[in-house]
C-alpha cells in the first residue's frame, strides 16, 4: 500500500494540476468572474483533497482485505473514478450553490461539468501516477528472497 507521504503527494499533485486546467476553462465556459471561479476552485480543491485522501485510503484497505493487493483493473479504475466523483458531488453541489447564491438546479451545470471533467482526469491522472510512482508489491514486501 502507499505511504502517507505518497498519498499526500498524490492528492496535492492531482488537485494542483486539475485546478490549473479547470480555472481558465470554467471562467470561459460559465462566464463567472475570475474571483468567483477562483473561490469555486478553492472550495472544490479543499473538499476534494480531503475526500481524495480518505476515499483512496478506504478503497486501498478494502482491496487489500478483499483481494490481497491494491492493484486495479481498467474496469476497477473506471468505477473508482465514478464513485469518487459521485461522493464529491454530494458535498460540492450545495456548497457551490450556496457560495454563488444559486439554487441546486442553477449550480448543477457547473458542478456536473466539473464532475465529468474530473472523472476523465482522475482516470488518466491515477493511471499515469501509478506508472510513474508504482505501488510497492505488498505480496513480496518483507518476504525473504527465494533461491532457484
Amino acid at each position: 500500500m502507499r505511504t502517507t507521504l505518497d498519498r499526500i503527494r498524490h492528492a496535492l499533485m492531482f488537485e494542483i494540476i486539475g485546478l490549473l486546467i479547470v480555472m481558465p476553462l470554467g471562467h470561459l465556459l460559465f462566464s463567472l468572474s475570475v474571483g468567483h471561479m477562483g473561490m469555486v476552485g478553492v472550495i472544490s480543491v479543499v473538499v476534494a483533497t480531503v475526500w481524495n485522501y480518505f476515499y483512496n485510503l478506504g478503497v486501498d484497505h478494502a482491496l487489500k482485505r478483499l483481494r490481497g493487493h491494491v492493484h486495479k483493473t481498467v474496469l476497477m479504475r473506471v468505477a473508482h473514478s465514478i464513485c469518487f466523483e459521485l461522493g464529491l458531488i454530494c458535498v460540492l453541489l450545495p456548497l457551490i450553490a450556496l457560495y454563488l447564491g444559486q439554487t441546486l438546479t442553477e449550480a448543477a451545470p457547473l458542478v456536473t461539468s466539473l464532475a465529468v471533467f474530473y472523472v476523465a482526469y482522475a482516470l488518466i491522472f491515477n493511471w499515469v501516477y501509478d506508472v510513474i510512482f508504482p505501488i510497492p508489491d505488498s505480496s513480496t514486501h518483507g518476504a525473504p528472497a527465494t533461491q532457484a
